[in-house]
This record gives C-alpha cells, sequence and structure tokens, in this order.
C-alpha cells in the first residue's frame, strides 16, 4: 500500500532544461514554470515555460531525425523492437510516475497508478505489435488494366506535435506517440502546464535504452508554446487533446497549412437509465461513470437521462452515492475524489453550480467548495435544470451530474443528441433494448450497462467532441501518408 508519507517523498522534482536531439538543452529564455500542488498548495517542482526558439530547436531535432536519421528508415518490426524496450523501462519508473502525477494534479493514487504505471505501458506494446502487422505495404493489388499489381504503401507523415491534457498525463502522450513511433514519425511533445513534470520520463527513459537522438522530443510550456509548436513550418502533423476552443483554432491552423489533424475535445455525456435497468448494477457503474478523478475527464456522465416512473429513486441514489464517496487526500489508498487540478478549474466549476442555481436549477447535495486547504469542491447533484441550460449544455469538468427526466425513449434519445457534443454515453436496461437505443445517440462510443472503454476499437467524438479516431490498430494511420506505386 502506498502511505501518503511515500507519495510526498516524490514531490519537489524539478527540471531545468528542454530535451531536443537526445540532449539535455538549456532554455533559451529565463521562465519558469512552478507546478502547484492543488492538495496543499505548495510547490511540486518548476519546469521551463519555453519560449518560440526553444520551439524551434526542438522541432528542427525531431527534423533532421525524421529526415537523415534511422527512425523512419527502420522495418516497422525494428521500431517495435524500440517500444518494447521503451515500455520496459517505462513500467521500471511506474511507481515514481504515478506519484509524481498525483502529486501535480491531486488525482488519487488508486487512479494514477494505474494510468500512469500500467495503461501506457500496454499502449506501448500494443503498437508494438501492431508494427509488426504485415500492412504496412500491400504488394498484390491487381491493377485495373489486367497487367501488373500495383503497391500500396504506408509511409510515416514527418514530423508529429503532440499536444497532451493533464487529466491523465501519461496515458493520453502513450495514445499518441506509440502509434506516432509505430509508424515511423519523430515527435515534439508539450505537456500540460499542469503537469510540465512527469512527460520528462520519457526523455529519461529515451535515453536510459538509448533510443535514436531526435525521435523524442518534448518542451515545457503554456499556451504561447503550444501556439508556436503547432505553427511552426517543420511540423506536419498534430495531434492535440484539449478543449473544443483550443481545438478549432489549432484546425484553422492546420487548415491554412494543409496538415492532417487529429483533435479529441470535449463532451457531455448522457447515461440513459431505461425502466428495464437494474439499478444496483448501474449504480456500480455510475460511482466511477461520473465521478472518477473528480469528473476530470472529458468522457464523463454528467447527465443521467432517468425515466419519469424513476426519477425520484434515481435521484436518491445519486444523492447517496455522491455522499459516500470518500474525498480526500489522494496520497492515500482509500481517497476516490482527491482536488479539482488548480484554482482555474475550481472557480469554474463553482461559477456553473453558482449560475445554475440562480438560474433556478435545484443543488440536491453538494454545490460548494469543502472547507480545507486546497482545491476540493463537494461532490454535486442538480436537479430541475433547463434543458438549454448552461449546466445541462456545457462541459463543467469537475463532480458535478445533473439529473434529466424524460417521458419516453424516443424523448431519451432526443435529450441525449441534444447536445453540441457527442463523445461518449452509455445505456441502462434490458439486454434486449439498450443495443437498439444505444445505435441512435449520436456519439463517438457508448457503453452498454457501463462505460469500459475498448481500447482495441477507434475512440473519439462526433460534433465539438473532435475529428479523427485515436485507439485501435487504426490510429497508426493518423501518422502515415498512402502512395500507390503502379506498375
Amino acid at each position: 500500500m502506498t502511505t501518503a508519507t511515500e507519495a510526498r517523498a516524490t514531490r519537489s522534482v524539478s527540471r531545468e532544461s528542454i530535451f531536443a536531439g537526445g540532449e539535455w538543452v538549456a532554455p533559451a529564455g529565463p521562465a519558469e514554470i512552478v507546478v502547484e500542488s492543488p492538495v496543499d498548495l505548495s510547490e511540486v517542482g518548476r519546469a521551463p515555460d519555453a519560449i518560440a526558439a526553444d520551439v524551434d530547436r526542438a522541432v528542427r531535432a525531431a527534423r533532421e531525425a525524421f529526415d537523415h536519421g534511422p527512425w523512419p528508415r527502420l522495418t516497422p518490426a525494428e521500431r517495435a523492437d524500440w517500444l518494447d524496450q521503451l515500455a520496459d523501462e517505462m513500467e521500471r519508473r511506474g511507481l515514481d510516475t504515478a506519484n509524481l502525477i498525483t502529486a501535480e494534479i491531486g488525482q488519487p493514487i488508486s487512479v494514477s497508478r494505474p494510468w500512469a504505471s500500467v495503461r501506457p505501458i500496454t499502449h506501448l506494446r500494443y503498437y508494438a505489435k501492431v508494427a509488426r502487422r504485415p500492412d504496412f505495404e500491400e504488394e498484390e493489388r491487381p491493377n485495373i488494366h489486367g497487367t501488373g499489381n500495383s503497391i500500396v504503401r504506408r509511409e510515416p507523415l514527418g514530423v508529429a506535435a503532440l499536444i497532451v491534457p493533464w487529466n491523465h498525463p501519461h496515458a493520453s502522450l502513450t495514445l499518441k506517440l506509440a502509434p506516432a513511433l509505430a509508424a515511423g514519425c519523430t515527435v515534439v511533445i508539450k505537456p500540460a502546464a499542469e503537469t510540465a513534470l512527469d512527460a520528462f520520463t520519457f526523455a529519461d527513459a529515451s535515453l536510459a535504452i538509448g533510443m535514436p537522438p531526435g525521435v523524442i522530443n518534448i518542451v515545457s510550456g503554456g499556451r504561447e508554446t503550444g501556439q508556436a509548436l503547432v505553427a511552426h513550418p517543420g511540423i506536419d502533423k498534430i495531434s492535440f487533446t484539449g478543449s473544443a476552443e483550443a481545438g478549432r483554432q489549432i484546425a484553422s491552423i492546420g487548415g491554412q497549412r494543409l496538415i492532417p489533424v487529429t483533435l479529441e475535445l470535449g463532451g457531455k455525456s448522457a447515461a440513459i437509465v431505461l425502466e428495464s435497468a437494474n439499478l444496483d448494477a448501474a449504480f456500480a457503474s455510475l460511482r466511477n461513470a461520473i465521478f472518477d478523478n473528480s469528473g476530470q475527464i472529458c468522457a464523463m456522465m454528467s447527465r443521467v437521462l432517468a425515466p419519469t416512473s424513476l426519477y425520484d429513486e434515481v435521484r436518491d441514489r445519486l444523492v447517496a452515492l455522491a455522499g459516500d464517496l470518500k474525498v480526500g487526500d489522494p496520497r492515500d489508498e482509500i481517497t476516490e475524489l482527491g482536488p479539482l487540478v488548480s484554482q482555474r478549474i475550481h472557480q469554474r466549476v463553482s461559477g456553473m453550480v453558482d449560475r445554475a442555481r440562480a438560474a433556478g436549477a435545484t443543488i440536491v447535495t453538494g454545490g460548494q467548495p469543502l472547507p480545507r486547504t486546497g482545491y476540493f469542491y463537494a461532490p454535486t447533484v442538480i436537479t430541475d435544470a433547463a434543458e438549454d441550460s448552461e449546466i445541462v449544455q456545457e462541459e463543467v469538468f469537475g463532480p458535478v451530474v445533473t439529473l434529466l427526466p424524460y417521458d419516453s425513449v424516443d424523448d431519451a434519445v432526443r435529450i441525449a443528441n441534444d447536445s453540441r457534443y457527442g463523445l461518449a454515453g452509455a445505456v441502462y436496461g434490458a439486454e434486449d433494448e439498450i443495443l437498439g437505443v444505444a445505435r441512435r445517440v449520436r456519439t463517438g462510443s457508448i457503453g452498454l450497462n457501463g462505460y469500459r472503454p475498448d481500447f482495441n476499437t477507434p475512440y473519439g467524438g462526433y460534433k465539438d467532441s473532435g475529428l479523427g479516431r485515436e485507439f485501435g490498430a487504426e490510429a497508426v494511420r493518423n501518422y502515415q501518408e498512402v502512395k500507390s506505386i503502379w506498375r
């Protein structure tokens, strides 16, 4: 068991350099990012706040590695061997990484451990297996003229900019990094400012295994660093996870430069509880589906839709669930909900709940910051909110759920689809009806009697929830060009 004392010992981790061309490089400017603990507001560590010159150095290193280095010229199987070695090295660092992420963002150690020391390793090894598949070049496609067989090759796009979020930083990164490396791309990684420290673990690991220089490059920084990266002429591909608003700006830049962009953006997902649902089983699932990581996940079921016949019971169960959650020090094993990541997010969540209350919604439980040091917010259940209200329509990114009644299944589908987002969802009910309902909800992924993402299948969103797909073998295609060779 990890104790609070053991986890606290991983704190005070600072980085003084960016990572470019296989070397630690002093930043061009003096500015630093100070990573603050959302638990006790102490300093976790510092990292460079990279400026355009730092970004340029990292991109040039990646460009050199792609244009002249061995990485894109290795066979896919050879790149797979490197991915397996990287996985082995990251696995050795897994517990320290989990503790660091808990220190950075207040994520409960019971959550950060699998998300930092298990899932990223799984991603790396999965894409190593994908790289060993014989489908990077197809040589037996008869041409239409009947004169021979044409060849269809999949070749690496070039230098990929990987911009990752703070809520599951390592797992989100490897969902981009692993397929990009498998495809033969070189990368420049820009972690979120809130998690400016942990991404450099990949630099340590790449040096430890002797990975070719310039394949992995890392620049820490804020919004301006990201803007410099996506606008850099040496970038051939952008993969971004974050807000819809930032995604639009990145898509615009990609469109102007005619380079491909993959966007995994926000969500306002609905959990539809049918009259036939087993409520005990449904609420065992909803415990995590609503409140995991203090609700700071884009796929959270932040809207629960209940039939009028079950509305009161579902409401009471939601209130009981919120009251049963163990909120506390994320360094303790028993904690289920830690703090929100920052003062900015804390103020956003508080403001949205306060405006919902002012607009006539009922705050059944929670609805206020918790009286303790740090950015803790009470698990909150809201009812009586108008379907077109902010709290129903916009992503909160906190431990807040809104309960909405419906009169018929058609009505439930209408409410679920009445959103500018379409990332995730769930349907709870009898096996003979949930699939039919799921097929009618316009969302990139949806769970049946639970929400258990299947890493072996594509993941992404409709509408404002993004462009393109991650997960699965298909994600490698995000980082490849297609070339036809005609005989």
